[in-house]
């Protein structure tokens, strides 16, 4: 492939050409061989692909054929029951309904009983929007295999014993249980949705993957229903994987303030990964998991690798811990935007001030990567990096403006290596691997508008992957 005409680290009329999966020549003036597939870039700049640094692959695709049931598409009690309604109509005959993204802003806490009321005919399962929580109906509840006794812990009884039909963190015994209606879902959509992005790898960050799981996703990599690299992080159990495009990724630690584990059994987790040649990735959305992950993984002994995810809610003194070792922060800042209204009515006062922090972590020369955390945040990176940039909610309050970027800063948020996140940079350079992304006009009109709709071309290890009319 050769793309002529093109703008390459601030360097206009510049061409480039690919060889396999490498990147052979840039050089103004280059002329087409006879085998070249030629792309005229008409001043377009090019730029490493985009790297999703903190995705759930398998809830990412299934959102696609889910009902919405939050904000903003969803926001009170009727919204949510025509929504549901329309969902009831599209499906077959006793089919499941699943609903995510729901907010108690909607119409309050939800159990059995009330999803009952809206839907009693068939099987209804509604995800809370940070993904800790399953609601399910009567139906729902009867397709549990195993009695109400044996069911673990985190399945949620009322004062008389019975079950509420909340489900705490149990995403993985729910799919058990229930069987086919949580099976692996296909990842074509998905992924080429990703591709219109210009994302080409993403690092899979779901705690319970394991080897079935990796096996899973090399076989979707070969069908071509996955065209990105692809990261796994999972769980302890999950073994070393031999394939090009699919690597083992530090272990995913999920902390629930409301059940901590004890520091010495966190930190004999964290080092029992490390010498297993692995990092962690420890997931924080509050300042009290963050104090307890720091503290386990500076006791542990912190490695390159190791890495938080989200870092919600970050106060000054412990981003200054943080700085002081090779810790990476993974963050979401589209949240600011997407739930931003939310979090100033919701969040403690003294919080809101270290929401989803950017410009401090940078200041402090912490490594600093972003991801969508889709479906629980919108899949597109570009609107996360406006998000950076604008520090505004959706009703356009501000939140944090000082830890604004600027768009340089929220575009290297995707373009790290995959495995040392926002400490090393992706370049467009002869000899590195033909992972790029052609936008339809020079950074300078592009850095105005961070927008998707700037991306013309998209190229995973030298294999167009979506190229636009």
């Amino acid at each position: 492939m050769l793309i002529v005409d093109a703008e390459i680290a601030g360097r206009p009329g510049l061409c480039l050409r690919t060889a396999g999966a490498r990147i052979t020549e840039i050089a103004p003036g280059l002329r087409a061989r006879a085998d070249e597939h030629v792309i005229d870039a008409r001043g377009g700049v090019i730029m490493p692909g985009l790297h999703d640094h903190h995705i759930h692959l398998y809830a990412a695709a299934r959102a696609a054929h889910s009902i919405e049931c939050g904000p903003p598409s969803v926001r009170d009690e009727a919204q949510l029951t025509s929504a549901l309604r329309r969902g009831a109509e599209r499906a077959r005959p006793g089919e499941s309904l699943r609903g995510i993204g729901y907010h108690e802003s909607v119409a309050g806490e939800l159990d059995a009983d009330r999803l009952d009321a809206w839907v009693g005919d068939r099987p209804l399962r509604i995800q809370h929007r940070t993904g800790a929580l399953w609601v399910l109906n009567h139906a729902a509840l009867a397709r549990i295999g195993a009695a109400p006794r044996d069911w673990p812990e985190g399945a949620e009884r009322d004062a008389a014993g019975q079950p509420t039909g909340r489900f705490y963190r149990l995403d993985a015994w729910l799919r058990d249980e229930l069987g086919a209606a949580l099976e692996r879902p296909a990842l074509r959509t998905l992924s080429r949705r990703l591709a219109r992005y210009g994302v080409t790898g993403v690092t899979d960050t779901t705690p319970t993957l394991e080897d079935d799981d990796a096996a899973f996703l090399a076989c979707a990599i070969e069908g071509d229903d996955l065209l990105q690299r692809c990261v796994v992080m999972g769980s302890e159990a999950l073994g070393p994987i031999d394939h090009p495009r699919l690597t083992r990724g530090p272990v995913k630690i999920l902390l629930d303030e409301p059940a901590l584990p004890d520091l010495d059994a966190l930190v004999r987790r964290v080092r029992a990964a490390h010498d297993a040649g692995r990092g962690v990735a420890v997931h924080c959305v509050t300042r009290v998991e963050l104090a307890l992950a720091v503290t386990a993984i500076g006791e542990a002994g912190a490695i390159a690798g190791d890495r938080i995810e989200h870092a919600s809610v970050a106060p000054p003194e412990w981003v200054d811990l943080v700085a002081a070792t090779p810790i990476a922060v993974v963050t979401q800042p589209h949240f600011v935007h997407e739930r931003g209204d939310a979090y100033l009515e919701d969040v403690e006062p003294d919080d809101r001030l270290w929401l989803y922090r950017t410009r401090a972590w940078l200041e402090a020369g912490v490594p600093l990567a972003g991801g969508s955390d889709a479906p629980y945040g919108y899949p597109d990176p570009w609107r996360a990096m406006a998000a950076a940039v604008a520090r505004r909610t959706r009703a356009g309050r501000a939140v944090g403006a000082v830890e604004a970027l600027t768009p340089q800063e929220a575009l290297a948020l995707f373009t790290s290596d995959p495995l040392e996140p926002g400490a090393v940079q992706r370049k467009i350079d002869v000899g590195s691997a033909a992972d790029l992304v052609l936008l339809d006009a020079p950074w300078s009109t592009v850095r105005t508008s961070l927008d998707a709709k700037h991306v013309a071309l998209t190229v995973s290890d030298g294999r167009v992957i979506h190229e636009r009319d």
